[in-house]
């Protein structure tokens, strides 16, 4: 979101007729706007949430995230590059996201020695009541992708260490052996989705011919390539990369399978390209329903973006994964949701399996399938739709524990 001072802050990029009235309030009212429509059921925001000359971080942090605090619609966060050099530190202002009502993010997982601030994941349990209530059907990715680079002779941005990555890998392998075992064993793993700030290397390869969106700037990756798209494709599971840092970018471009995606810019207070309105994704993953009105795992993920205008228009309508037909580049919103839950599981040594409900006001009822949104806040904030209910595990074994919190 690139959020500074509010009122005292003003637009990049915008026509001239509204350079005198704009401010990083237009941010707020955007994300407020976006959130009525969409009503999404997990609002991510992917890094440059604040900027660095902000003179009060945690303000600039409380406003900036104040829309989906007040929404009452849990949310995750990652750093961007100018959450950074602020007047708090990076871990600083990790700390503060955890801490605020409604935000499932993580500082770390617990047992592990690794690079950056804000590497976790959250599951998405299936519908309740169904056979896969208690089993991930959807899992979600955080890392820090960091700043700038602090080796002085690789020059640029920072990239996704390998720490973070064995962390990705060993985490990916325990939920597809916990998705694969009884009771309701699995074919394949759950399908993944990977949120982070500064694109991979990769994002530059993509050929135009297999993008939905528009290029409009260079990709501004680090300078070297540390190897996370082989890591993933490795793993197998991850169907889709969201990713901000680049504002004028929002494209999303099919790379082996996986689906390297950008939001395009959203904050007011980021460069951006006049005339080209401010936007946000949104992802919607879909659960299987047999003919007996069953619910099952994730068939398929979709994603459109949302404009900035009287109308909050809606473009580039796209298939990103499906379990059954090929991905095609447009497809009809759904409309119906259902029930199921999000929980966050992370690794203890010796601990043992421990469910911990939310905050009773935290737990909301779903329904239909999985609605992500992928607003991005001038450096992405995703929206991720989810009729579910939330929960947070203190865990350390690749399986999940049993859950009788429901609604409370």
């Amino acid at each position: 979101m690139h959020y500074a001072n509010g009122n005292k802050t003003r637009c990049q990029d915008v026509l001239p007729e509204q350079m005198a009235s704009c401010s990083d309030l237009n941010t707020t009212a955007f994300l407020e706007r976006l959130i009525r429509l969409e009503s999404p059921d997990l609002i991510v925001f992917t890094g440059d949430n604040i900027f660095y000359y902000a003179g009060n971080a945690t303000a600039s942090m409380d406003a900036a995230f104040g829309p989906a605090v007040s929404s009452r619609i849990p949310w995750a966060a990652v750093l961007g590059t100018h959450d950074r050099p602020s007047t708090l530190s990076s871990e600083e202002v990790m700390k503060h996201i955890v801490t605020m009502n409604g935000s499932l993010s993580q500082l770390n997982p617990p047992g592990y020695t690794i690079d950056g601030f804000g590497n976790y994941n959250l599951e998405v349990g299936g519908v309740e009541g169904s056979s896969l209530h208690n089993k991930s059907v959807l899992n979600l990715y955080f890392l820090d992708s960091g700043g700038t680079s602090d080796v002085p002779s690789i020059p640029g941005y920072d990239w996704i260490k390998l720490s973070q990555q064995l962390w990705f890998k060993i985490t990916s392998d325990e939920l597809e052996k916990a998705f694969r075992k009884e009771p309701e064993p699995q074919k394949e793993s759950a399908p993944g989705l990977v949120y982070f700030h500064i694109p991979l290397p990769e994002y530059a390869t993509v050929k135009s011919s297999n993008i939905v969106g528009v290029k409009q700037e260079n990709v501004k990756s680090a300078s070297m390539n540390s190897g996370f798209f082989t890591t993933m494709k490795e793993r197998g599971d991850v169907k889709a990369v969201f990713t901000g840092h680049d504002h004028i970018n929002d494209f999303c471009g099919n790379l082996m399978g996986i689906h390297l995606c950008y939001g395009g810019g959203f904050g007011y207070n980021g460069y951006g390209k006049e005339g080209w309105a401010r936007r946000a994704r949104v992802v919607l993953a879909a659960l299987e329903q047999t003919d007996e009105g069953a619910w099952g795992a994730v068939s398929s993920i979709k994603t459109w973006k949302r404009l900035d205008d009287s109308d909050l228009s809606l473009v580039d309508s796209q298939v990103l994964w499906s379990n059954k037909e090929p991905p095609s580049t447009t497809n009809q919103t759904l409309t119906r949701r259902h029930h199921g839950h999000i929980i966050t599981r992370m690794s203890m040594s010796g601990a043992s399996p421990l469910l911990v409900c939310c905050h009773p006001w935290k737990t909301f009822a779903m329904c239909g399938c999985i609605f992500m949104w992928v607003g991005f806040v001038m450096c992405t904030c995703i929206f991720m739709w989810v009729r579910l209910w939330v929960a947070s595990v203190g865990s350390g074994s690749g399986h999940q524990s049993k859950s009788s919190t429901g609604k409370s």
